[in-house]
């Protein structure tokens, strides 16, 4: 069994239906975790648009719980009429896998170089150093540009990439004795762990059956007493050692 390294977390993001009020819901997710991270002294690499790292003590287990479909209620910035709109996001939060025992051939997997866009000095823009890998198996792709050298950015898409093996036949054995859905699902409404609802002010996670009436508070990080409410539920089967 793979050794998991509980100091590291891997966060992916994906936005569901809602159209372009998801993504924009997806991004305000990450935001909120990325102040949370900063507040408690946690560090924060956004690997991708839509996948972070985050270093810090005991960070997998503090956060694993936050895997599922959160879901929005608000006023779009986009909705002319003023109507109150539902959308998702989906989170899988994994573990840094720390051995090599998740087995892949090297044969199957294509790693390109390409130029990372965006800020970060002439170097980033001239330079190829962001890759892009396939894994043609299972037609996994990663997009690394974190790092100003192609070898470092190279070496997190591979861990991306070993880390997401894991989770699937982590998932997959799961099924064998369970039922139980895959941890990052289809982002449908209805199948949902959180509410945050903006004309109420109110965060509800549906798990515990537990609100929390300061969900300005909590966009900005403030996810304290969350968390603590949290660590009563078991831990996930399939993140277990």
């Amino acid at each position: 069994m793979p050794t998991l390294n509980p100091n590291i977390a891997i966060l992916e993001f994906y936005p569901g239906p809602g159209g372009q009020e998801a993504t924009i819901w997806a991004g305000d997710l990450i935001n909120m975790y990325t102040r949370y991270a900063t507040k408690v002294g946690w560090k924060v690499s956004l690997i991708d648009e839509h996948i972070m790292k985050i270093t810090g003590f005991d960070v997998f287990n503090q956060l694993k719980h936050e895997t599922g479909t959160h879901r929005v209620q608000r006023i779009p910035i986009t909705e002319k009429r003023g109507r109150i709109q539902t959308s998702t996001a989906s989170i899988a939060i994994m573990p840094q896998i720390d051995s090599k025992e998740v087995n892949f051939r090297m044969e199957d997997v294509t790693i390109t170089a390409c130029r990372a866009g965006g800020n970060g000095g002439q170097n980033v823009n001239k330079v190829s150093t962001a890759v892009h890998l396939v894994h043609k198996p299972t037609g996994l792709m990663f997009d690394v540009r974190t790092e100003r050298s192609q070898q470092q950015n190279r070496e997190i898409a591979i861990d991306l990439l070993k880390n997401k093996l894991w989770q699937i036949e982590e998932e997959k054995r799961q099924s064998e004795v369970s039922s139980g859905r895959s941890n990052i699902s289809q982002s449908t409404r209805a199948d949902k762990i959180r509410t945050y609802n903006y004309p109420r002010n109110q965060v509800k996670d549906h798990r515990i059956d537990v609100s929390f009436n300061n969900l300005d508070k909590i966009m900005q990080g403030e996810l304290d007493d969350l968390l603590l409410e949290l660590t009563i539920l078991p831990s996930p089967s399939s993140h277990s050692n």
